[in-house]
């Protein structure tokens, strides 16, 4: 014998508040080219030790896809252990980099 069995819907309401103008803030960032202030070796990691896969000029731009912590540079915008990869396996020092900030300007890779 079988039986019928009635189960009550629910309804499941998650709320989440998003800033859209701080979302899309951030996607610009990351999207906006910077120029390069001086001439610059680009290396394979973030530090003068990697070996150097080109080299970009003074006046060219990059985008930065994400930032990360290494070697501390002295360069044409100051000193910096920030290392921005600008492609995949290409690392320039952010101090030859005009972002205008001293700080991270797009994620941490």
């Amino acid at each position: 014998m079988s039986e019928n069995v009635m189960v009550p819907e629910t309804e499941s309401v998650v709320d989440i508040d998003i800033d859209i103008d701080a979302e899309i803030d951030i996607e610009a960032k990351a999207a906006r080219s910077y120029p390069i202030v001086a001439d610059v070796n680009v290396r394979s990691g973030p530090g003068t030790s990697y070996r150097k896969v080109g080299r970009l000029s003074a006046g060219s731009r990059v985008t930065i896809a994400c930032q990360k912590p290494g070697e501390t540079v002295t360069g044409p915008t100051g000193t910096s252990k920030i290392w921005d990869r600008i492609g995949s396996g290409r690392y320039v020092s952010d101090t030859y980099v005009r972002t205008g900030s001293s700080g991270y300007v797009a994620p941490r890779c």
